[in-house]
């Protein structure tokens, strides 16, 4: 049991934690909420010994690992599936052990560890994450340095999963996924074996995933069984109680008060008096709700409804390189008022598309027709880096009115959610909320007929992205977005289109069917992981930088490594099999390498599958 006893967390002179306790019983999913700001991270420093406590003891079970992801994303030349093995370190260290161990006794402990830890179906389990987390069979084979941070810190997550910690401590997982790794991600937790805390404003993955909310506010931890909806339940419930108890304790307080002032003068209520003065100071003040109204986000009218529709494609084809289009021979209408969702993997054209209607990227081919004087907002989270770290929201606002009087651009300022000082904060050391809010401001500042937002959702807390459906519900115009918060779809869009295959097309089912074909499109890939699944059309463009398919040559060398790899483990294990007296001294232990020699045979035939497959290619490519 994860034991949290009367702990106090204090950063830089600020009480985060003040003597709070919260039990946390093995094999539990909890989902950790709490506004933004207020010690949910740092409670994760202090649960792993990297912060100290002011009161109070963390207690871990002595055995349990811990596991977390990682502030670096994963570099170097090694490919994705082996930095995912090497996260294991038990059972890598125990391979790189048996490359060289000599004594029969030893190499039959090796063996039967490895058989234990189920160390031969290693391979296949690590592939499983990266397929589930968007990563092709190709790509797995890549080296972490083709790729870009986003994607790595997604290595570092399946790397994190793999690993299979007692305690897996994750903190805003979503941050780097699109839709569909989050819906893997979801059913992956909500199946995890072990104990789990995940910091998450995605109100889906904590209906999905989890089956308790641990709640940070006021410095206090509670706890609550079920699901985040049946959470804001219970906590409604308990506040209205709270509140009711602290407006009987203060009428009470008012009547004893009452007395004493009126009675304390006079001799015959002096003791009766006094009586009460010591009730008034036993009676312990009940903490009545203190209400945490977030900041709305509105978004500024458009001064003139535009003739539909907005924007027209016919046939449009548009990419970076002409001779590989991202996306071709699109036909779509958007009209004044559309409520659109993309879906799709990340790298199979969202971006692309946004930047087309945005007018930031032009096309090959095709007819794009725009209304006349159509004025679009876009919002991108990369665009944080665009933000001038030494300005404060003033100066950005004011930049854009250079000539307005100085109580205009405060009272915008104040409308884009800065009101007073917070107006002159730097925007170095504003938070990740409030750094989406002022780029949402800006995005939105000439009140465009049609905004466009790319994942809006990262580092908005709860409260602010129901703030944001609010907005974009209210909004007259056309909205167009990309998110993987599956609750801010759902209330806000209208249409789903889905982009893959090089091309649009739009969804007629709901999420939660989609949702369905994911999740059963990346098991079938996991079952079927020899499958070049890049092949298909829809793979194609399916990253970042240009797709670069394993080589058969490659393909065959890394097969025969894998074949002489294995190999030489079956000969250990046959040569610990062989001992005289193993079957006498520990029937167990024979049992176990038997087990794992299984394992290992299996191992090799799936090399060797390969190894004919790449072989079988490459004469093909030779011929």
């Amino acid at each position: 049991m994860l034991s949290l006893n009367d702990i106090s967390v204090r950063i830089a002179g600020r009480l985060l934690i003040d003597h709070s306790t919260a039990q946390i019983v093995p094999g539990s999913r909890v989902g950790f909420v709490g506004r933004n700001g207020v010690g949910k991270s740092t409670l994760f420093h202090a649960i792993r010994g990297e912060l100290p406590l002011e009161s109070g003891s963390i207690a871990v079970p002595p055995r349990w690992s811990i596991g977390s992801l990682a502030q670096e994303a994963p570099d170097g030349p090694e490919s994705l599936i082996n930095v995912v093995l090497k996260a294991d370190r038990e059972r890598d260290a125990l391979l790189r052990e048996a490359e060289t161990a000599h004594d029969p006794h030893r190499i039959a402990d090796i063996q039967t560890r490895l058989a234990d830890i189920d160390a031969h179906s290693a391979p296949a389990r690590a592939a499983a994450i990266l397929s589930g987390l968007g990563f092709s069979t190709a790509d797995q084979a890549r080296s972490c340095q083709e790729f870009s941070g986003g994607w790595r810190m997604r290595v570092a997550l399946a790397a994190t999963l793999f690993s299979a910690p007692d305690l897996l401590l994750l903190d805003e997982p979503t941050n780097y996924l699109d839709l569909e790794g989050t819906l893997w991600l979801e059913d992956h937790l909500a199946n995890y074996p072990r104990t789990v805390i995940v910091i998450s404003h995605d109100r889906d993955l904590l209906d999905t995933s989890v089956d308790q909310i641990l709640h940070l506010d006021r410095g206090k931890l509670s706890l609550y069984k079920g699901t985040y909806s049946s959470f804001e339940e219970q906590r409604a419930a308990r506040e209205m109680l709270d509140a009711k108890h602290a407006k009987r304790q203060q009428e009470q307080r008012k009547r004893l008060q009452d007395f004493v002032d009126r009675f304390k003068a006079k001799a015959s209520k002096a003791r009766q008096a006094q009586s009460r003065v010591k009730m008034l100071e036993r009676m312990k003040p009940v903490t009545a709700l203190v209400t945490q109204d977030v900041r709305e986000i509105t978004f500024p009218t458009p001064e003139k409804t535009l003739s539909p529709p907005i924007i027209a494609l016919d046939g449009v084809t548009v990419g970076y390189d002409p001779a590989k289009p991202v996306l071709n021979r699109v036909t779509l209408r958007i009209d004044n008022d559309d409520r659109i969702a993309l879906l799709g993997a990340n790298g199979n054209g969202k971006s692309t598309l946004v930047k087309l209607l945005a007018g930031k990227l032009a096309p090959f081919s095709g007819k794009i027709v725009r209304a006349d004087k159509l004025s679009v907002g876009y919002f991108a989270q990369h665009q944080t880096d665009e933000l001038d770290l030494t300005g404060s929201p003033y100066d950005h606002v004011r930049r854009l009115m250079p000539e307005a009087p100085e109580s205009k651009v405060r009272a915008r300022v104040g409308a884009i959610g800065f009101s007073g000082k917070a107006g002159d904060t730097t925007v170095r050391n504003l938070s990740g909320g409030e750094k989406a809010r002022l780029l949402l401001g800006l995005a939105t500042f000439a009140a465009p007929n049609m905004i466009i937002l790319d994942e809006p959702t990262n580092h908005l807390d709860i409260d602010s992205r129901a703030a944001l459906a609010e907005a974009i519900n209210e909004f007259p115009g056309a909205i167009i977005m990309v998110s993987h918060d599956r609750y801010l779809i759902e209330a806000c869009a209208d249409q789903l289109w889905v982009v893959a295959d090089r091309t649009v097309s739009p969804y007629d089912d709901d999420l939660d069917s989609y949702r369905r074909t994911v999740l059963s499109s990346r098991g079938a890939q996991s079952a079927a992981r020899d499958r070049a699944t890049d092949s298909r059309p829809r793979e194609k463009n399916s990253r970042p930088k240009a797709e670069r398919r394993t080589s058969p040559k490659q393909r065959v060398s890394e097969a025969e490594a894998e074949i002489a790899r294995i190999s030489e483990i079956i000969a250990k294990i046959d040569t610990a099999l062989a001992m005289p007296d193993l079957y006498q001294r520990d029937p167990k232990q024979a049992a176990q390498l038997g087990k794992a020699r299984t394992g290992a045979a299996a191992a090799l035939q799936r090399a060797e599958d390969e190894w004919l497959a790449a072989s079988a290619a490459l004469d093909e490519e030779v011929s």
